[in-house]
């Protein structure tokens, strides 16, 4: 009885050794093109606008979110 449980066992290690050999390795070169694309001026041309945006919008409050202080505000309330 012992023999066969070793039998299964020796058997489904070595399908998980085979199935693990046999599984795709990503493709250095296409996973450096990937980042290179991801850095380039036209990838981040849309990321930039947004934060034009928010930066532009942000000019006109405080940086907590609170209106702008005004000259006569002496504690900033």
């Amino acid at each position: 009885m012992i023999w066969v449980i070793v039998g299964v066992a020796i058997i489904a290690i070595g399908l998980a050794v085979l199935v693990l050999s046999r599984r795709r390795t990503p493709d250095g070169v296409a996973t450096f093109q990937r980042q290179i694309d991801a850095l380039s001026p036209e990838a981040r041309r849309p990321v930039v606008k947004r934060l034009e945006d928010v930066v532009n919008s942000d000019q006109d409050e405080a940086p907590d979110g609170r209106q702008k202080r005004d000259d006569g505000d002496v504690d900033g309330a």
